[in-house]
Order: C-alpha cells, then structure tokens, then sequence
C-alpha cells in the first residue's frame, strides 16, 4: 500500500466517523440555523461575481467536475451568476488539463464544454454582467421559468450531443417545483454523475424561519427529493458527501445517477 492510499483510507475514515456522529450532525445543523438570519452566503463571491453559496458546497461541487469531468453543466436560478462562474471556471480548467496532457496549444473558445443557466427573471445589470465576463463563452442563459414545458425542451435541445451531464437544482423551493424540476432535468443526468437538489436543508430548520417564503419544512426541495426518489430508483442519495461536508445547505440534496 502506498501513502496515496493509505491517506485516503484515513480519509475515509474520517468520513465513516462523521457519519456515526449524531451529536456533530446536530451542532452543523443548529449552526446553519443561527447563521442564516445574518445571510453569510451572501459574503462571497467568484471571479468578480457574487456566489449566494456556502463554501463547503463549492467546494464539493468542484470535486463532482473534476471526478466525473462533465461536458455540460445545467443549473436552475442564477441571481448575480457567482454560481454560473463557479462551473464555467471548472469546466474551463477541465480544458486546460485536456491541453496539458494532449501537449496542444490550449484555444480558450475551442472547447464545446458549457454551462446553461436557467432563471424566471434574469436582472439586466447582472445578465450584462455576465456577458460581459471572460468566461462569458461557456455559459448559454434561458430567460423564463425552468418548469415552463417551452424552457425545458429548449434546454434539452441545448443538451443535445454532450456526453457528460451533471445538473444543480437552486431556484424557487417549493416541493411542487422542485419536483418538476427534478422530472425534467434529472433524466438528462448521465450514468455516475449528480443531480444537486440545493437547500433541501429547509427541511430542518424551524418554520418561522421561512414566513416570507413559499416554501417551508414539508413543502420544500428534501420533501421533493424524497417523492423523486419513491417513484425513481435511477439515484441514490450520497449520504458519504453528507458527512464529509457537515455544513451544507445540500444535505442528503447530492443525488448520484445510478
């Protein structure tokens, strides 16, 4: 065995314990609890743009591309485009890796590798923002609601030809939308690669934490997740990034195609 391996059985272990760890779980959960009312997701941004993301969920997200090296990101909501920025960036250092190891010149504007972001209401000054962003040539925006039959078809035929697709749920919570976002977008996710429900945390946190909000626990991405799921056995929840992450708003959200 070498250290390579002998780390990653450390790490492993690591996971395993977290995951027997009830106590740890509950204090990552009452910590999202107390932080959410200060709205930290907000403090960050990437590459310029405002990324409404908890780091740790970035950080998974960045593991998923380099491990499955999709060709094609689909991702519902995208307010200022941060989370756009994330997964173009990725997808963008996917094709430098391909140039350093085929000894190519790399053409930034070569590569068909993209990022379609969906949302009901694309801001002008963040829709000029992103255009205007270097890596504004790996993203492909819709404009309408990402459940509307018209929105959907033009994004599947958008999808057409990509090889490797991973997809990120974050727009509108509600379990009803969620769920049809899940029906429409799910089945575009290849063989080993994710579907990412997003804040399925709302579940578990109290309710008067959502008063001005459509969604609540019982109605919310988690109770979405788990209808998917009883009436689709494609995915399997990947509950070792659950308890490797702790402090996520994605809990048992990362959903692995089967």
């Amino acid at each position: 065995m070498n250290e390579i391996e002998k780390f990653e059985i450390e790490v492993q272990n690591n996971i395993d314990s977290l995951m027997n760890d009830k106590d740890i779980q509950a204090l990552s959960r009452i910590w999202i609890r107390e932080i959410i009312p200060h709205k930290w997701v907000y403090n960050f941004s990437w590459l310029g743009r405002p990324a409404i993301q908890v780091p740790n969920d970035a950080w998974a997200l960045q593991e998923l591309v380099w491990k499955i090296k999709p060709d094609l990101i689909i991702e519902t909501g995208i307010a200022h485009g941060g989370s756009l920025m994330i997964s173009a960036s990725l997808l963008a250092l996917l094709d430098y890796t391909d140039a350093v190891e085929s000894g190519k010149v790399l053409d930034p504007k070569s590569s068909n590798r993209k990022v379609i972001g969906i949302d009901i209401d694309i801001r002008q000054h963040n829709r000029l923002a992103i255009e205007q962003h270097p890596l504004s040539h790996k993203i492909q925006m819709f404009e309408g609601s990402s459940i509307d039959p018209s929105v959907v078809n033009a994004v599947k035929e958008a999808a057409k030809g990509y090889q490797r697709i991973l997809v990120c749920l974050d727009s509108n919570h509600t379990h009803d939308h969620v769920l049809a976002e899940l029906e429409a977008y799910a089945p575009l996710v290849t063989s080993g690669s994710y579907c990412i429900v997003y804040d399925t945390i709302v579940e578990d946190m109290p309710e008067s934490m959502f008063r001005d909000r459509p969604w609540k626990p019982g109605n919310s991405p988690k109770s979405a997740v788990s209808a998917y799921l009883n009436k689709c056995d494609d995915f399997v929840v990947d509950e070792q990034m659950d308890a490797k992450l702790l402090i996520s708003v994605a809990t048992g959200g990362f959903l692995k195609r089967l």
